[in-house]
Formats: structure tokens, C-alpha cells, sequence
């Protein structure tokens, strides 16, 4: 299969006469798990016709090994503005040399693709879906809040095969998009119908904290469709430490939040403010809660009441059922509830995005 290059500025069809999907790789100082990612691409049961590693400021041995493993590589310049800044550039250049009915993969370097994932996407595809994200697993490491990434990844595996991979967001692990629907959201924002992003075109919004949920909600909004299918399964890197899983979820939630406020309120993001709501009840609540049993062991007057026992029983069942993914010594384990303190941290990070959001502090990831 030719290599896409800036002499061949119309790539030739998959030999299987199919659309061609190209992978494109944003990868900042990855040498560690660069090669397992392209290595993952190239056991594809319907093999990707390019990959293309786009590296950002990188310091290390990225390019060299992406070139050694068959990747292409090539290099963003002057940008400030991290990944979306990168894959702004790389489409830029990529996407006029593709074909409307075309595929681009977009693919975090810290993320390894189960074979079936691009052979399944692609039938999404052809069901006029605007987009197909995946769903992640955690991937090792990390001791104990390593442990808990992994549960909590099971439980929104379960969740979306539940839902038959309805989503709320095309997360950045692995997305595919035709190359078509990119152009919309290009034209879309250059006409200001949706948010201008980079002010030049730009598929990805350079401004926000969370391009992936902004690029679901333009999506949504032009119209289109999107999915997260059961099936289209991929391994991504956790968080090993609780100061770099709190600065991630921090600026999850964040963003997430200053996206509700970039679209306001409109026939797609009624739901996503309900949820926020939704979250903000459950902070509410958990203070209220940890105050109350604060207050009664100080007070000596903590007692047991029937009532609040059996809602307590309903959450360790939860607890066991939604972890069955990851087998049964991983249920049995959960019904302990030491997952409780992810669940109090999650809290306290929201609590501190909200915070931030209304404070209007300054946004950095």
C-alpha cells in the first residue's frame, strides 16, 4: 500500500475497494508504549492503511521508535496548545488528501486496540453514525489506585453494553470518524454554527480543557449520531498515583462543566446539565452524610437505624453486581466497600471543579 506523502495528494482505495482509514497518533514523550500501540494497530483483523504518529514536543526516543515499529512520523510546530493543538495540525494537513468516505482513527499513544476494534467501528460507520468511540479497560499498575481505575472501567463497560453503547462522550482513548464529518465540523465552525475552536478551522477546540466531549457535543448538535459499541474494546493506561488521577479528573470534570456553559442550554445539552445537577446533589449529600456522622460520634449519639441498614445493603449489592467484569474474587472483595474512597475523592474533585468553574480560576492541565 503506498505511503500517504505530500507528492500523492489523493491516496489510492484499499485494496479491498473500501473506504482507507488512517490512524493518527498524538503522542508527547511516549517512547514507553509507543511500539505496543502501533504493534496493536497492525494486528487489526481489518488492517488500518496508515498510521501516523504526530509527536509534540517531544524530548525523548518517540519518533525513533514509532519510525522502527512502521509508523510514519511527523512532528507538530509551534503549538501551545497541547493535543488538540496537534491533531489540528496533522489534519490539516491530512485531511485533503483523503477521500470523503475515508476513515481517520484518532488514537491516544497510551492506549493498545483489541483486533476487532476497527473491523467493528467501521460497520458503525456504515450505519450513519457521526462517530464510534471505545470502551476502555485499565490497563496495569498503578497498586491500589490502579485497583480502583480498573473496577471503576468495568463498571462503565458494563454500563455502556448495557445501554448497546449509547455514550456521552467519544472518548480520546480511540475514536473514528469519517473523513467527510470532519470536514462539517471544520466548515461549521469557520461559518460559527459551532463554537470557533482554534479560529481557524480547526476540527478540535484548542480553547477547552476536554476536546473529546466538545467534539461529541458538535457532532451531536450538526446532527450526527454516535456510539460506543460493546465490542469495540481497547486497553489505556491508569493513573498511578492519587495526585496525577486527581489532576485528571479534575480537568475531566471541568471540562466537562465549562462545555455545558460554551453550548448553554440546548435540545443536546439538557441531558449533560441534568447529570451535572445530578452530580452536585451527590456532593451535597455526601457532605451532609460524613457531617452527620461527624457530629454523632462527637456527640456520642451514633445509632443504627433498620431504615438507613437496608439502603446501606442495596449499595453493597451494587457494588458486587456492577464489578462482575473483572470476576468473582473482585465481586467478593467489593462487598467490603473499600471502594468508598474513590468515591469520596471523585466527590471531592468535583466539588473543587465546581469551585473552579465559578471562581473562573485559570485553566491548566
Amino acid at each position: 500500500m503506498p505511503a500517504l506523502t505530500l507528492a500523492e495528494p489523493r491516496p489510492g482505495r484499499h485494496r479491498s475497494g473500501s473506504a482507507r482509514v488512517v490512524a493518527l497518533i498524538p503522542a508527547h514523550d511516549e517512547e514507553a508504549r509507543i511500539a505496543a500501540t502501533i504493534t496493536a494497530l497492525r494486528a487489526q483483523e481489518r488492517p488500518v492503511d496508515e498510521i501516523l504518529v504526530v509527536t509534540d514536543n517531544c524530548t525523548d526516543g518517540t519518533a525513533a521508535i514509532a519510525l522502527a515499529a512502521g509508523a510514519r512520523v511527523r512532528a507538530s510546530v509551534g503549538n501551545h496548545h497541547k493535543k488538540a493543538g496537534a491533531l489540528n495540525q496533522a489534519l490539516a494537513w491530512l485531511l485533503p488528501r483523503l477521500d470523503e468516505d475515508d476513515v481517520v482513527l484518532v488514537q491516544d499513544a497510551d492506549s493498545t486496540l483489541d483486533p476487532q476494534f476497527v473491523r467493528v467501528a467501521l460497520g458503525h460507520l456504515g450505519r450513519d453514525y457521526g462517530g464510534v468511540g471505545g470502551v476502555f479497560r485499565g490497563g496495569p499498575g498503578g497498586g491500589f489506585v490502579g485497583h480502583l481505575q480498573r473496577n471503576e472501567y468495568a463498571r462503565y463497560a458494563r454500563d455502556v453494553h448495557r445501554l448497546r453503547g449509547k455514550c456521552l462522550v467519544l472518548t480520546g482513548t480511540a475514536a473514528m470518524f469519517r473523513v467527510g464529518t470532519l470536514r462539517e465540523v471544520s466548515a461549521a465552525r469557520l461559518a460559527g454554527t459551532l463554537p470557533a475552536g482554534d479560529g481557524a478551522g480547526g476540527v478540535y477546540d484548542t480553547t477547552v480543557l476536554t476536546e473529546d466531549n466538545e467534539l461529541t457535543f458538535a457532532l451531536l448538535h450538526l446532527g450526527h449520531r454516535v456510539i460506543s459499541p460493546a465490542a469495540c474494546t481497547l486497553e489505556t493506561e491508569v493513573m498511578t498515583s492519587w495526585r496525577a488521577l486527581w489532576l485528571q479528573r479534575l480537568r475531566w470534570k471541568r471540562g466537562a462543566v465549562e462545555n455545558c456553559v460554551q453550548y448553554g442550554l440546548t435540545r443536546v445539552t439538557w441531558r449533560y446539565w441534568g447529570r451535572q445537577l445530578l452530580t452536585m446533589a451527590g456532593v451535597l449529600v455526601s457532605l451532609v452524610y460524613l457531617a452527620t456522622i461527624v457530629i454523632g460520634l462527637c456527640q456520642g449519639a451514633l445509632h443504627l437505624q433498620p431504615l438507613w441498614l437496608a439502603v446501606s445493603g442495596i449499595f453493597v449489592v451494587e457494588r458486587v453486581v456492577t464489578v462482575r467484569y473483572r470476576g468473582w474474587r473482585r465481586m467478593l472483595l467489593a462487598a467490603s466497600m473499600y471502594e468508598l474512597v474513590l468515591d469520596y475523592f471523585r466527590q471531592a474533585c468535583h466539588a473543587k471543579a465546581y469551585t473552579d468553574a465559578l471562581l473562573r480560576t485559570r485553566q491548566s492541565w
